[in-house]
């Protein structure tokens, strides 16, 4: 009962127009003593006050619910309004008005969504007061509705936030579950990577073009694995891990990046300007997987008849490398979800990936302290991370 009784008193506590409502009916009544009370069967306790007869209440104190005319207006559900307690003939002799010294007085009942009595919004004060006036009356009845209303929205708001902390750790538990399953796989993939391997020398030429496709889906998979496992572990709080270093050869992990896609693409032409001795404070692994990422999307976006262009540039403290292929102009409106997990195009083969990739290049980006930008134009689409060239 007492947990009930909280929850209900914390729901009007959380409804924000509530001390003004007991204010402006205050102001419009002239009454002392204003108030919301939770009314059930067997109780009346109090919700909400605005007390300027000081009167002794508090939120939370409890009346005698046969002493109270709030009783009254549960069983029949009419408002109860009272100009003057000694000129009416029905509450003239009535004992609550006796008991608790007002001369006016009135209660009119507040409901739930589902149409349950919850209790009333009430006043007195023990001088006579015109509640009885349509205007005075009819403003009663808004405001008392008005706060019925406000229950209801408490109710759908309290049910929308239950939804969404139970959606927030399913998500949770989901992600961590992504991030276990992907460590889990990493050992069995490595095997049957390193097995493909060494069949691919020591197997008959017969089985080359078999194996080359199994090193190529094997790889596949891996780059998967990675890009799910890099998005749980960015949705958990834990970002794109980096291991910064102050490479000398940038290049040389950028190059092997573009070979490994020239051999699972080989159709594709690709063609990469790296300069030599890039100097660049970066984790190489990730640039790698930087590029990897824009250059497969420019190989699977871009025109198979012309060539994917990389370059790298130098200038003025600030690192360059960019990515272009050929093809239609992206829409304004596409480029604005380019870099969003799992977003794909109405085009896009689903049998293309994850949707991932350009979303873990911009995270990259980011965890550098760089920018990730495209530019589309009616030929051409380029892709640019930028970041301050830190060398030492």
């Amino acid at each position: 009962m007492q947990q009930s009784l909280d929850a209900d008193i914390a729901t009007i506590a959380k409804i924000s127009a509530v001390p003004t409502i007991l204010e402006a009916v205050a102001e419009l009544t002239g009454l002392g003593f204003v108030g919301i009370a939770r009314v059930t069967p067997s109780s009346w306790h109090l919700c909400a006050m605005l007390d300027k007869l000081n009167y002794g209440m508090s939120v939370g104190s409890e009346l005698e619910l046969k002493t109270t005319l709030c009783e009254e207006v549960q069983h029949t559900g009419c408002a109860v309004i009272i100009d003057s307690v000694q000129d009416s003939e029905q509450y003239r002799d009535h004992h609550t008005p006796r008991r608790y010294g007002f001369q006016s007085y009135f209660s009119i009942a507040l409901y739930r969504p589902s149409g349950e009595y919850f209790g009333s919004l009430f006043g007195f004060d023990p001088h006579k007061a015109e509640l009885t006036r349509e205007a005075t009356r009819k403003t009663l009845m808004l405001f008392a509705e008005l706060i019925s209303r406000q229950l209801a929205n408490e109710v759908v708001l309290d049910e929308a936030q239950a939804a969404l902390s139970d959606e927030m750790k399913t998500a949770r538990l989901r992600e961590q579950f992504i991030a276990m399953l992907g460590h889990d796989i990493r050992t069995p993939l490595s095997t049957i990577m390193n097995g493909t391997e060494i069949l691919r020398y020591r197997a008959p030429a017969s089985l080359t073009p078999l194996l080359d496709m199994m090193h190529r889906s094997s790889h596949r998979i891996a780059a998967l694995v990675d890009d799910v496992t890099d998005f749980a572990r960015g949705r958990m709080g834990g970002g794109i891990s980096l291991n910064l270093r102050h490479e000398q050869n940038l290049e040389a992990s950028l190059q092997q990046a573009i070979d490994e896609l020239r051999s699972v693409y080989p159709q594709r032409q690709i063609v990469a300007a790296l300069p030599a001795g890039i100097v660049l404070r970066c984790d190489a692994a990730r640039m790698a997987q930087l590029l990897s990422n824009l250059l497969k999307n420019a190989i699977i976006h871009g025109s198979p008849s012309t060539p994917v262009e990389v370059r790298v540039r130098q200038v003025d403290d600030i690192f360059e490398l960019s990515v272009t292929n050929s093809g239609p102009a992206i829409p304004a409106d596409i480029q604005a979800q380019l870099f969003k997990p799992f977003w794909q195009s109405e085009q896009t083969d689903s049998g293309q990936g994850l949707g991932l990739g350009l979303f873990i290049a911009s995270e990259i980006a980011v965890s550098h302290g760089g920018v990730l930008e495209v530019v589309s134009s009616d030929n051409t689409t380029t892709f640019t991370y930028r970041s301050p060239n830190k060398k030492g």
